[in-house]
Formats: structure tokens, C-alpha cells, sequence
């Protein structure tokens, strides 16, 4: 694909990183020529593709020299992506102070990532001063956009009552909304607080749902709280978890789903507390006893 510098700089950031996810190795060539000519879309996506790999053998450090780049010009999503940066210690040190600068950047600049990354900061109180307040009107400001993370967020202030009262019936909303909208913590959330009022048959799709798209870690925690339930349908839920943190799974998880099945399949939970022990992990003996 040969396209000029005026077409380059016609193309929009989406439709740069889609040609750049076709033809890789020779898009990200004549995307660093782009960049070279100072098109902040160009330098941004290819900061992308040093970032992952694409087309261009990683390069983290390459990734934040263009960012920064871009982001000097003004350009927030570049200002989002070098926050991230810092605040990773990708390609360099980690700096939480400058990350945050960096966000409020694109946050300022309306980005609802830039929005969404700022609030997280003041909530923790990293790089900047914690101020619940703030954070709490920045993920509304990217909720107003369908910022699916920050409606989960807003959630969780009216749940916890960390700016004011506790409001469970707001709460429910939001989250709902952030379900919908396909964040999986979301999805949990809502599914928590459905089973907690007894409504556990409408709980139940979503916490499979929050399983399925969650992070590794995600699972896990989500697997321990459903398997420690009394309830023998989100039990239930927690094993079909549990099998699948043992996808590439460490000791550990072998031997929580292999206690997960003790009860119900006992000669399959000793196949896996015996997998679990041959990872090394350490518990695997009793749950070998408690397996009979």
C-alpha cells in the first residue's frame, strides 16, 4: 500500500491503526515517515506499534520518545498514552507526578482515557494529592461520554458513599449501565448486588459474563469470593471460574479448582490437587488428605 503524505495526513487515528493491523510491516515503514514529518496521528499510532510489537519489533522506549513528541503539539491521546508510560515505567522510569500531568493533558483536552486515568490518580492519591471530589467529577465527565470503566467507578462512589451518603438504588443503575456497556467489573458489581437483595437467578448471567471477559487476576478473585459462597448456584458460577483460570494457570489454580470439585468429583479433583503438586504448589498435600 503506497499512499502520500496528503493522504496520510487525511487518514484519522482509527482508520490508521486498522491499515497498520493489515499490512503491518510495511504500513509502520511509511508510518514512521509520517511521523517524521511532524502528523501527531502518525506519531501516535506508531508509538502504538513500538508499544505492542506490530509490524516493528518492540520498542517501549522508541514508543515514549513519539508520544512525547505528539503530545507536545497538544495531542491528547498522545498525552494519554506517554501518562501511561510514566505511570508504567514503560520505556523508562516511572514518574506517578508526570504521569498525572500528562492526564490531566488529555483530560483537559476532553479525552475520556485522559478523564478516566486522572480520576484514577487523584482516587489513589499517585502523583498528586488524593482528593475523592475530583476524581469523582472526572470519571462522570468520561461517563457522560459512555465511558464504560468510569460509569463503574461512579458506581462505586454512590455504593461506598465516599463523597456522600451511601445510595444502593443509584448505584444499581450505574452499574447496570456499565454492565451493558460490557465492563466486566461492572458486570460483577451489578451481579453483587442483585444476589445480595435475593435476586440470584438475575445474578447468576452476570457474574458468568464478568468471569468470561475478566482479567486473569479478575478471575481468580472472583472465583475465591463465589466458591465461598452459601449459595449453590453462584458456587457453581465460582467453579466454571475456577476451570478457567487453569488455562495456562499456575499451582495455585490448579489446586483451587481441584478443591472446588472435592464434594461433588472427588476423582477429579484428585487429578488435579496431583497437578497442582507437581507445579510445586504448596497446599496441594492436604487438599490430596481432603480428597480421600
Amino acid at each position: 500500500m503506497n499512499l502520500t503524505l496528503a493522504e496520510l495526513s487525511a487518514l484519522a487515528p482509527a482508520d490508521l491503526t486498522a491499515i497498520l493491523s493489515q499490512d503491518a510491516g510495511h504500513t509502520a515503514q511509511w508510518l514512521y515517515e509520517a511521523a517524521c514529518h511532524g502528523l501527531v496521528e502518525a506519531q501516535t499510532t506508531l508509538g502504538q506499534a513500538l508499544l505492542d510489537g506490530r509490524g516493528t519489533p518492540a520498542d517501549a522506549g522508541a514508543a515514549r520518545r513519539w508520544f512525547a513528541l505528539a503530545a507536545r503539539a497538544g495531542y491528547a491521546p498522545a498525552a494519554n498514552m506517554l501518562g501511561r508510560c510514566l505511570e508504567r515505567g514503560w520505556g523508562g522510569d516511572q514518574d506517578f507526578p508526570r504521569a498525572a500531568q500528562c492526564y490531566r493533558q488529555a483530560a483537559e483536552s476532553g479525552l475520556d482515557w485522559g478523564q478516566y486515568n486522572l480520576a484514577n490518580m487523584l482516587l489513589r492519591g499517585r502523583g498528586v494529592a488524593r482528593d475523592l471530589r475530583q476524581a469523582f467529577t472526572w470519571f462522570a465527565a468520561a461517563a457522560a461520554q459512555n465511558h464504560a470503566k468510569s460509569i463503574n467507578l461512579v458506581a462505586r462512589f454512590l455504593e461506598e458513599g465516599w463523597i456522600g451518603p451511601p445510595d444502593l438504588p443509584g448505584a444499581a443503575a450505574w452499574y447496570r449501565r456499565a454492565a451493558e456497556a460490557g465492563d466486566f467489573r461492572g458486570q460483577y458489581n451489578l451481579a453483587s448486588l442483585l444476589a445480595q437483595s435475593g435476586r440470584v437467578a438475575e445474578a447468576v448471567p452476570w457474574f458468568e459474563r464478568a468471569g468470561a471477559a475478566g482479567s486473569r487476576d479478575f478471575q481468580r478473585l472472583a472465583a475465591d469470593q463465589l466458591l465461598a459462597h452459601p449459595d449453590q448456584a453462584l458456587r457453581a458460577v465460582g467453579v466454571t471460574i475456577a476451570a478457567r483460570c487453569c488455562q495456562g494457570g499456575t499451582g495455585a489454580d490448579y489446586y483451587r479448582y481441584g478443591m472446588a470439585l472435592v464434594i461433588d468429583k472427588p476423582r477429579e479433583a484428585l487429578g488435579w490437587l496431583r497437578v497442582a503438586m507437581i507445579a510445586g504448589y504448596d497446599g496441594s498435600e492436604f487438599g490430596l488428605d481432603s480428597s480421600g
